[in-house]
């Protein structure tokens, strides 16, 4: 056989995709959002507790916020998910029963927590230090200081890099299906890979991939414009028209008085 026919079998075969898109679709697509979105929103609470305790002057909030940084950055992704889904599952079953979900989104959001906590706190540290001084100098106590001037012009400065950490989210999602989800709370690389072990074709696997295309590209894109956005600002106005009308006022264009 023709390898360039076999190759295009493999990878291409429609009536492969169809059978597979509208699992993809319906239960794959939702559980992937579900679990980047909750590990991003997670993550960036844990990560901005992180990022202030990184800046602390105590030595005590510091150094496990360096070292939470340097263990969750220097693992892989998988080894995390699975230490955490094998080692938190007796517990797991004593608070919510025989459901890994809840400890992949957890596995996720520690991982991403160790990511944005660096993200944050470089933002953070990006802050003229002029700005906390304004604001202790009109009165505010340096907590006020950090949470209403400082921490949101350092988010703000960020928010590109926050986008990028979304996007490997729902990459890393993939990973999960290694602590055996339920067939109802599968993603969509766990659904295309399922498919192409049935059918022992790819194509369900190649959508899969295609379907992450569609997730991270447009981010990628909106990461790219949010960043030209803020490194630009806004369009500056166009500058108002110049009266032309030079008629002195009560004067009609004839130049009589119209009284």
């Amino acid at each position: 056989m023709d390898p360039l026919s076999t190759l295009w079998e493999t990878f291409f075969d429609w009536g492969s995709m169809r059978e597979a898109l509208p699992e993809m679709l319906t239960v794959g697509l939702p559980n992937t959002l579900i679990l980047a979105a909750s590990a991003a929103l997670l993550g960036s609470v844990l990560g901005m507790l992180l990022a202030v305790a990184g800046i602390s002057r105590t030595r005590w909030l510091r150094w496990p916020a360096r070292v939470y940084t340097d263990v969750f950055r220097g693992l892989p992704a998988a080894a995390t998910i699975l230490l955490i889904g094998v080692g938190l599952a007796p517990l797991g079953m004593q608070v919510w029963g025989p459901n890994p979900y809840p400890l992949g989104v957890l596995a996720l959001s520690l991982i991403a927590a160790a990511y944005l906590g660096e993200i944050f706190r470089a933002g953070i540290l990006s802050v003229e230090a002029a700005q906390l001084e304004g604001a202790r100098a009109l009165g505010f106590s340096w907590g006020e200081s950090m949470r209403l001037v400082v921490i949101p012009q350092g988010v703000r400065r960020v928010l590109p890099a926050w986008v990028n950490q979304l996007i490997a989210l729902i990459k890393d999602s993939s990973l999960v299906y290694f602590l055996g989800l339920l067939a109802s709370q599968r993603e969509l690389f766990r659904i295309g890979q399922d498919y192409a072990a049935n059918t022992g074709n790819q194509s369900a696997l190649l959508l899969a991939g295609l379907c992450y295309l569609l997730l991270t590209v447009p981010l990628t894109h909106a990461v790219n414009w949010l960043d030209r956005r803020l490194r630009q600002g806004r369009p500056a106005a166009p500058p108002p028209e110049p009266d032309t009308d030079l008629t002195p006022a009560g004067v009609t264009p004839t130049g009589r008085d119209p009284r």
